[in-house]
């Protein structure tokens, strides 16, 4: 939830990256605007982005 994302980005260490995928655009913005600059936002279906994730692991490869 939106409120789960912005959570974890405030209670990380400035230190650790992490990423925030929802198909809601304003859930990445929020994150943002609260001043989250380790978080990078990706606004796309999370099944979409862990299905091309685990393909990447699996193979290897990248693009």
């Amino acid at each position: 939830t939106m409120l789960h994302s912005i959570a974890t980005g405030n209670m990380l260490p400035a230190g650790v990256r992490t990423v925030c995928v929802d198909i809601n655009p304003a859930v990445v913005t929020k994150l943002a605007d609260r001043g989250s600059w380790q978080s990078i936002g990706l606004v796309t279906d999370v099944e979409s982005f862990l299905r091309e994730l685990a393909l990447v692991i699996e193979t290897g490869s990248h693009g």
